[in-house]
């Protein structure tokens, strides 16, 4: 029964005693003649230099700043900040060293005394209750050894105590101690635990949160207020008890404190503020300074993002993606299952669980470039995949403007008249060549039979998969809304969104000048130089657009999208600081003429929900085939703001839905938030333009007859010559104006 209890208790026995061993060693090496010395010296030789107790830097963590100064995130190994020891309250102090050391200030960095308390306790408790090592100890151990627990380790930490203690004062030893413990949850120093516990700076903590700090050094998993919030009450009363007891504190003291309620939140652990900016924050600052600066040298960033507006972003979208969940996301889910089996003869799948909507939104400043927010998708945690950046969609009719765009740089100007009819294309190996141009279906399909050169009873004798092959020969092109509106004007062309017009443009400037036009407004992906470019079928981020349309709204001025504004290191000397790189990439005049036209979008067509802000705005919105990707791209003279919507797995959406009906007004509310402060601006109107009142008709010159007037904007020398020649009797005149 001895034996066994003695087994049962023998390691801690042997815990509480092993100081000893190791001195009794120290002093039998000293005289073990030439074969101790010889060992001794091996030890000696191997220990770190205290020296480098001046140079040592701790890992600390990388704070990342909004553009007011405002944290929004860190980068670190080690949550940790370092402080000078005034920054430390005298009653944590004093909690530290009543509980870890009471004798720090009078011991020479080994307390003989506290070592025989400690066995004593620890054999009275058969287990350890007590640990004898001062703080001295505690710190050669953390800084300059392993954990390991090892006859050689214990004898070095000896040494390297004694050596600090002759090198450094107390009140730096005592300093770097408590920026160095670890206080569980990643928390490593004073600074960083007070944030994390209690959302404070340490010299603003009390003496109930100081104890509590102090008595997590022992074990911080044990002790957590977060994990078991009765064992670091219990802890806390055993220090403030022993503060008591040392007269550090007063009874009444005493008594308040115990009385101060535990939080189990971790108070200073929000969710990392805007987390898929941080992460572009990261990648580009990682090849720059590495993972290892990045994460532990302590440095300040200071970015381009605007806190309350990105908080506003993320709060907004998840309203409106959630409210499409909760309406139509049953209905999306059976409509997809129908289309599935509708398309498909093999056995398939059927989904029971309604998809969640995905979403993303990102805003420039349009003079600098300066990203003022990102949301990349609606859950993090759950996927980290930027939506923003990462993903490559069709635009669908946001691309149009490069298209417009490329026309107005052209022989065409806002009051052209471009036919909204059927065309019928042969695609020869994506190359589609003009067959026919007509005024309805019938006629279109005329002009397919006449060039398979038989008739439709014969076609529908056919087998379904040789008219489905026969059919792949021709690109016949059609309007979201099934319709045709015959001539209209390049202007109400875009406002309407007609895609027949945006193929006709294209075809005429080029699918080459259009794919020219993007890049110069800073679309960096690949575009396929095809006519179905118009339509917006080659894919691109949300991003480019959104930078792309910029260059519009500052009259042709391409600025570089940027993250970060201002990177330092721990003492405040400046390492980088953003330039912004802004290019003269599109004609100014053609900037302002594509502008004029998308602010006609915004009041009169397919935008006009965003016109409810009372502010000078041009956009486009972009639904893409079977709605599976909802856009719309705004800017005003200061901001340009993109909204993306749908799934991840290109599923479409309800059907009827557009990005007029759902994209828009999120768009809307958001920038109702984001435009705050900033003062109602025109956007400048450049040398070489020129103003008329046109036909919106016919697009000739306006007669006192003409009832729908409208206030066009023209490049220098193309404004019609002709007035208008249609008799316009018994009318009322309306007149379409957008102010200068």
């Amino acid at each position: 029964m001895a034996g066994r209890l003695w087994r049962r208790r023998g390691t801690p026995l042997v815990k509480s005693v092993k100081i000893w061993m190791v001195l009794a060693a120290l002093l039998f090496l000293a005289g073990a003649g030439a074969l101790g010395t010889y060992v001794l010296r091996q030890i000696v030789d191997d220990l770190p230099d205290v020296e480098s107790l001046e140079q040592y830097v701790p890992p600390l963590v990388t704070n990342i700043a909004d553009l007011t100064g405002q944290p929004i995130g860190e980068f670190f190994t080690e949550r940790r900040t370092s402080i000078p020891l005034t920054q430390i309250p005298v009653d944590l102090r004093r909690a530290v060293m009543a509980i870890e050391d009471t004798d720090f200030y009078k011991h020479w960095g080994i307390d003989l005394q506290a070592i025989l308390r400690a066995s004593a306790a620890n054999l009275r408790a058969g287990r350890v209750v007590q640990g004898g090592s001062t703080l001295s100890q505690q710190l050669a151990k953390t800084i300059f050894l392993t954990r390991k627990k090892t006859f050689t380790r214990k004898f070095k930490e000896l040494l390297l105590t004694l050596q600090m203690e002759k090198r450094y004062s107390k009140d730096e030893i005592l300093e770097l101690y408590l920026n160095q413990i670890y206080f569980g949850g990643g928390a490593y120093g004073v600074e960083a635990a007070a944030r994390l516990y209690f959302d404070k700076h340490t010299k603003d903590l009390n003496l109930p949160e100081c104890a509590l700090l102090a008595g997590l050094i022992r074990s911080p998993n044990r002790y957590s207020p977060l994990n078991h919030p009765e064992r670091a009450q219990d802890r806390r009363s055993t220090v403030l008890g022993r503060m008591k007891l040392l007269n550090l504190i007063t009874e009444p003291e005493e008594k308040e404190a115990e009385a101060y309620p535990i939080s189990s939140t971790p108070s200073g652990l929000r969710g990392r503020e805007a987390p898929y900016f941080l992460e572009e924050v990261r990648k580009v600052l990682e090849p720059v300074y590495g993972a290892d600066r990045l994460e532990q040298e302590g440095l300040m960033i200071q970015t381009t993002l605007d806190l309350k507006m990105q908080r506003a972003a993320e709060s907004i979208l998840e309203k409106h993606l959630s409210s499409y969940d909760v309406k139509f996301g049953t209905i999306t889910l059976n409509e997809y299952n129908q289309d599935l089996l509708k398309n498909t003869t093999e056995q398939v799948q059927i989904s029971t669980t309604p998809p969640t909507l995905q979403g993303a939104l990102v805003v420039l400043d349009t003079h600098t470039g300066a990203v003022r927010a990102m949301v990349g998708g609606r859950d993090f945690g759950r996927s980290q995949f930027n939506r923003a950046i990462q993903a490559k969609r069709q635009p669908g009719s946001s691309f149009k403007s490069f298209v417009w765009a490329a026309a107005l740089e052209g022989t065409f100007t806002a009051a052209t008249m471009v036919d909204d009819y059927p065309l019928v294309y042969i695609d020869m190996e994506s190359d589609p060549t003009l067959l026919a141009e007509t005024t309805t279906y019938a006629e279109a399909d005329l002009a397919v039979w006449d060039n398979l050169q038989m008739t439709k009873d014969e076609f529908q004798l056919l087998k379904p998969d040789e008219q489905k092959e026969l059919m792949k020969k021709f690109w016949r092109p059609q309007n979201y809304d099934g319709k045709y509106l015959g001539p209209l004007s390049v202007r109400k062309g875009l406002q309407k969104s007609r895609n027949l017009i945006s193929i006709r443009l294209t075809d005429s400037v080029g699918p080459r000048a259009v794919a020219r036009m993007a890049r110069q407004a800073g679309i960096q992906s690949w575009l396929n130089p095809v006519l179905s470019l118009g339509l917006g079928t080659s894919v691109v981020s949300l991003l480019e657009m959104t930078n792309a349309y910029g260059t519009f709204a500052t009259g042709g001025l391409w600025a570089q999208p940027y993250f970060i504004e201002k990177v330092s290191d721990r003492r405040g000397k400046i390492m980088q600081e953003a330039s912004p790189k802004i290019e003269a990439r599109v004609n100014p005049q053609t900037a302002y003429l594509i502008t004029n036209l998308l602010r006609g979008v915004v009041s009169y067509g397919t935008g006009y929900y965003a016109k409810r802000l009372g502010r000078p705005l041009g956009g486009k919105t972009g639904t893409t085939q079977d709605q599976r990707d909802l856009l719309f791209i705004g800017f005003s003279p200061d901001l340009v703001c993109g909204v993306w919507m749908g799934y991840d797995d290109f599923r479409p959406l309800k059907k009827g839905i557009t990005a007029s009906t759902l994209a828009v007004p999120l768009w809307t509310e958001f920038m109702k938030e984001a435009l705050r402060g900033y003062p109602v601006t025109e956007f400048q109107t450049p040398p070489k333009i020129e103003f008329a009142k046109i036909d919106s008709d016919t697009g000739f010159l306006a007669l006192p007859t003409c009832p729908h007037v409208f206030l066009e904007a023209f490049r220098e020398g193309t404004v019609p010559k002709e007035f208008c020649p249609v008799q316009h009797l018994g009318q009322q005149r309306e007149e379409e104006l957008i102010e200068e």
